[in-house]
């Protein structure tokens, strides 16, 4: 499987189809919630993905300080064959990419409230009450790194 980050500048228009596809397969059609799933943030993230033959097998975005939060965020995590270690792979990957391009001191998340025991598994610390974010239940959660 092959590991890729890159900026929004340097996407060529197959990678950014693939990506889209991918992210309205999962959180507008698969999980039926209709909202403007690409937005204005994806210019300034770094697109970390995994990709074999068969095309995207994990994905998520890297967004920095002052866009979402102060602090640098990741978002937009998806796995497509879940439970086989890929997203754990992939957010390690996510947290590497926070340092190295934008200096990360704390990582700031908002999490389906279900993914919960997945971020814990990778240090991060539930920093809120639950909330909707259209109309699926969420919570901030921070990582705090060295």
């Amino acid at each position: 499987m092959e590991t890729v980050v890159k900026h929004f500048s340097v996407l060529s228009t197959d990678e950014l189809f693939a990506i889209y596809k991918l992210r309205v397969s999962v959180f507008v059609v698969e999980q039926n919630c209709p909202y403007q799933e690409v937005d204005d943030y994806d210019k300034v993230a770094y697109h970390v993905f995994f990709r074999d033959e068969a095309g995207l097998q994990g994905y998520l975005r890297v967004l920095p300080g002052g866009t979402v939060f102060p602090e640098p965020s990741i978002g937009r995590v998806i796995a497509v064959q879940r439970r086989c270690g890929v997203g754990s792979r992939l957010l390690a990957l996510g947290i590497r990419t926070a340092k190295e391009k934008f200096g990360a001191g704390e990582i700031v998340i908002e999490a389906q409230t279900y993914a919960k025991p997945f971020y814990e598994r990778a240090g991060f610390i539930q920093t809120s009450d639950e909330f909707l974010e259209d109309g699926i239940p969420h919570i901030e959660m921070r990582l705090k790194l060295d």
